[in-house]
């Protein structure tokens, strides 16, 4: 079978093999483009709020609410007021335990004084 001008046409020609370029030849900012390593924060803009991931922690951009350090103040103050509170009842139901007491002690009394006094009475006849 003779071959015609241009050749077989169904065996490519095979391509020379490439050289490996080592990684260690790029500097670290190439690193940084090529390669993505450089993430930056995490942004996301929800209801018009826009928040970022920073240091583990949800950091409410400039815009409407509050900022991360006053939220945090404010939680800090609610767990203080609700200690507080606690307290409060606390005190209140102990109070109410001693006026309890008080009044029962009271009225044990003014029952024994009526006793007494009914005793000490001559009836008249």
């Amino acid at each position: 079978m003779p071959l015609g001008l241009f050749g077989n046409k169904f065996s490519p020609k095979k391509t020379p093999p490439r050289r490996a370029q080592s990684l260690s030849n790029l500097d670290a900012s190439e690193n940084k483009d090529d390669f993505a390593l450089d993430y930056g924060a995490v942004k996301v803009s929800l209801g018009g709020n826009d928040v970022s991931f920073e240091n583990g922690i949800w950091v409410n951009e400039v815009g409407g609410g509050a900022s991360h350090r006053e939220v945090t103040r404010l939680r800090k103050t609610n767990q203080t007021l609700h200690e507080e509170n606690n307290l409060l009842k606390l005190k209140i139901d102990i109070l109410l335990d001693m006026l309890a007491e008080t009044s029962a002690v009271s009225h044990f009394h003014e029952n024994e004084v009526k006793q007494l006094r009914d005793a000490k009475v001559p009836k008249k006849r």
